[in-house]
């Protein structure tokens, strides 16, 4: 099952291959939104970008082992949130993803997610490994 965690500045969410337990992510960022003092705006698109990710972790990475996980991991640093999304898959090369707005993919079903996350969000950074993949997002919090 999946389990939340929480210490002085960070937590942490684990959650199982199953897209059944999407809702949990949102909850959880949305909470998470609210607790840094993100705009309802960032909240939103931060919610969208973590989902998008860990159903990203579920269907390409983890391919829905049951024994394989989604974990994701927050920590306050005042001025920002940072949130890691962590998946158990093979690892891919972010190079090799191509643009979905090229004319010869503007048709095609798939491919959007990373596009649109790195469109929601101050900073995104992409480490893959051969023992799977880390994407770290990072919210400024609007001083507005």
């Amino acid at each position: 099952m999946k389990k939340s965690e929480k210490s002085q500045q960070t937590e942490r969410l684990v959650i199982p291959s199953d897209q059944r337990h999407l809702p949990d992510v949102e909850k959880f960022v949305k909470k998470i939104s609210k607790k840094a003092g993100l705009s309802v705006d960032q909240s939103d698109n931060l919610a969208i970008a973590v989902t998008e990710l860990v159903n990203n972790g579920i269907i390409h990475a983890n391919k829905f082992a049951p024994d394989k996980v989604v974990t994701l991991e927050v920590l306050f640093l005042g001025n920002c949130i940072k949130f890691s999304v962590i998946d158990q898959g093979s690892g891919f090369d972010p190079e090799a993803i191509e643009n979905p707005i090229d004319p010869e993919n503007l048709w095609k079903l798939g491919g959007r997610g990373i596009f649109l996350v790195k469109n929601l969000i101050d900073e995104v950074e992409i480490h893959p490994t051969a023992n799977g993949t880390t994407v770290v997002l990072t919210e400024y919090i609007d001083q507005n």
